[in-house]
């Protein structure tokens, strides 16, 4: 995480990058700290923004490599179960790509909408939308977090 926050608008942009993939990374502790060191919080918004909602296209695209035979195959996943899911994608569409900004879900729901052959344009839309929703409730709590001390 030090060396993210040493590369400054760089380390930004690939922690959130990594952030938005299968890796498990935090980038709002690099946000936050380039924030309170000073850097411009307009760049850091969209640099991390831009970062993390690339790395989420990029699990998304992951998706659209996958196929019915390696899910069951190598996840032991059943058709039936996926269906199900795959039910529930297609009653929300493209607007579930706003949260997949959240911990945990986020990259299963980025995933999925890729393997589903979710509509790309309206996918990359919501996702942006819930990216830069992340790091402005971020900005709030740091800045929140500031004013105690």
């Amino acid at each position: 995480m030090e060396s993210f926050i040493e590369w400054g608008y760089l380390g930004l942009f690939l922690s959130s990058f990594l952030a938005a993939t299968i890796i498990p990374l935090s980038s709002e502790i690099v946000f936050s700290v380039l924030i309170v060191k000073g850097y411009d919080f307009g760049i850091s918004l969209f640099v991390a923004t831009i970062g993390n909602w690339l790395g989420g296209l990029s699990s998304y695209y992951l998706g659209r490599l996958g196929n019915w035979e390696k899910l069951e195959r190598y996840f032991n996943l059943k058709k039936e179960s996926i269906y199900n899911f795959k039910i529930k994608v297609d009653k929300w569409g493209s607007a579930l790509a706003f949260f997949s900004w959240l911990p945990i879900l986020g990259d299963p729901i980025a995933v999925s909408l890729g393997f589903f052959r979710t509509n790309y344009f309206l996918v990359g839309i919501w996702m942006l939308f819930g990216k830069i929703f992340r790091y402005v409730v971020w900005a709030i709590i740091t800045y929140w977090g500031l004013s105690y001390f």
